[in-house]
């Protein structure tokens, strides 16, 4: 009797209290929305906000009388613990691939979603069901595998001279990714233009997404990099180690399609969106390397590339070509070396990595001191200097110089190299992610 008569007064209790909340009795108690919070984004590491010397330090006297440095502020944000891997890489062109495949070439319907009941304005638009097609993949072959595949599929191979010994290898060049995003800088620049559209706002490119793996030749002369160019991104031994060959366009499309992929997954399980992913800017990736340390050369601190061993702590070239003193003769993996004091690995040596800044050699005096970024859209017939790029890090091939936090260098937009990749960030939503909410 006694626990009947308690569930009861449970059940009134949430009534009155269910009525309260419904009746705002004419206050304004804010729309109601779902609690929550944060969560540090997988293979990514959470960057505090903070102050620090963007620039050269007061130790390099080589730099001592034209060296442009200011104290700036950075807000909070997830930064990719690694480089972006081949293998993290190669999930956008297959994603691209298999798009391409679904809606050019197979014709069939079971790789699209069904219209939910009662819809009737869907634009005629479908959307590819990846559930299914990690299912019944595309292109799967042997046993199970869909006979009729093969055939619909021979479009998307090379064909005629193309071929090498009639092998089915799939033509790159088909490989493009289109998107769209908003130019907010633009967007910003003209609010007060009512001659202005939004859709003067939105920037639209199509970028080919496979890298260009014939960077390991082109970018050296008379060496014997053939072994690189056709294993490096398609041997399963390489899946570990930076992607290479894709220049600033191709790193920016990257970033869209990983929020898209994100914020699908989001949609589907009703939960909220972080913020998009992008190339890091500038001032992020500086600050993000010094890993909280002040005045330091380099993201281990400094001012020497040698521990107390005398062992090496970067990818980079020692001495006069002797590539293989710090462990590899070109690119290693992702996770080599110790990290710095963010939990970050090879932010500098490696590769050296694209950042979202153009590259103006003034650009340290003019930039604000919160968030400082230049950033310049380049249009097609732009010089080739409104073209360029800051890179940061240095590289497997790269002096010792270049591997310090503070170095700045460039590389034009539409250039691949074989010692350039990237990694992504996305901003944090809040104060810090140690705040209750």
């Amino acid at each position: 009797m006694k626990k009947v008569y308690y569930l009861f007064v449970l059940l009134i209790v949430g009534i009155l209290s269910s009525c309260g909340r419904g009746n705002d009795r004419g206050e304004v108690k804010g729309v109601p929305q779902k609690s929550f919070r944060a969560e540090i984004p997988y293979g990514m590491v959470y960057i505090p906000g903070g102050s620090f010397l963007m620039g050269q330090t007061d130790q390099d006297v080589t730099f001592a009388q034209i060296a442009q440095n200011k104290q700036v502020t950075i807000a909070p944000f997830f930064m990719d613990q690694t480089e972006l891997s081949n293998s993290q890489y190669k999930q956008f062109v297959n994603w691209v691939r298999d798009s391409i495949a679904i809606t050019s070439y197979m014709g069939d319907d079971k790789y699209y979603l069904k219209p939910a009941k009662g819809a009737t304005n869907t634009g005629g638009k479908k959307i590819i069901n990846w559930t299914y097609v990690q299912q019944h993949p595309v292109w799967a072959t042997g046993k199970g595998a869909k006979a009729g595949n093969a055939q619909k599929l021979q479009g998307m191979y090379y064909q005629g001279d193309d071929r090498v010994f009639d092998r089915n290898e799939v033509d790159v060049r088909l490989l493009k990714y289109n998107y769209s995003l908003m130019v907010l800088r633009d967007a910003a620049n003209y609010h007060n233009d009512k001659t202005k559209k939004r859709s003067d706002f939105i920037f639209r490119d199509t970028v080919p997404v496979y890298p260009d793996t014939l960077v390991w030749l082109s970018d050296f002369s008379y060496a014997a990099n053939e072994p690189m160019v056709e294993g490096y991104f398609s041997h399963p031994a390489y899946r570990n180690y930076p992607v290479v060959g894709v220049n600033w366009r191709q790193a920016r499309a990257f970033t869209v399609w990983r929020t898209r992929y994100n914020d699908s997954y989001k949609d589907s399980h009703k939960l909220p969106h972080r913020l998009p992913y992008s190339l890091p800017s500038e001032g992020e990736f500086e600050y993000a390397a010094r890993g909280g340390r002040i005045g330091t050369d380099y993201p281990w601190g400094g001012p020497y590339i040698k521990n107390a061993k005398g062992c090496l702590l970067a990818n980079f070239k020692p001495g006069r070509g002797n590539y293989t003193d710090d462990g590899g003769a070109y690119t290693v993996n992702v996770r080599s070396y110790f990290p710095n004091d963010y939990g970050l690995y090879n932010m500098a040596g490696n590769v050296a990595e694209w950042t979202s800044s153009a590259y103006d050699e003034s650009a340290p005096t003019f930039v604000h001191d919160m968030a400082p970024t230049y950033t310049y859209e380049a249009k097609a017939s732009d010089p080739e200097s409104m073209k360029r790029k800051v890179v940061k890090g240095g590289s497997w091939k790269d002096i010792g110089y270049f591997l310090q936090n503070s170095t700045r260098a460039y590389e034009y937009q539409d250039t691949a190299k074989s010692y350039i990749g990237f990694r992504c960030v996305s901003r944090y939503q809040g104060r810090d992610i140690r705040d209750k909410r």
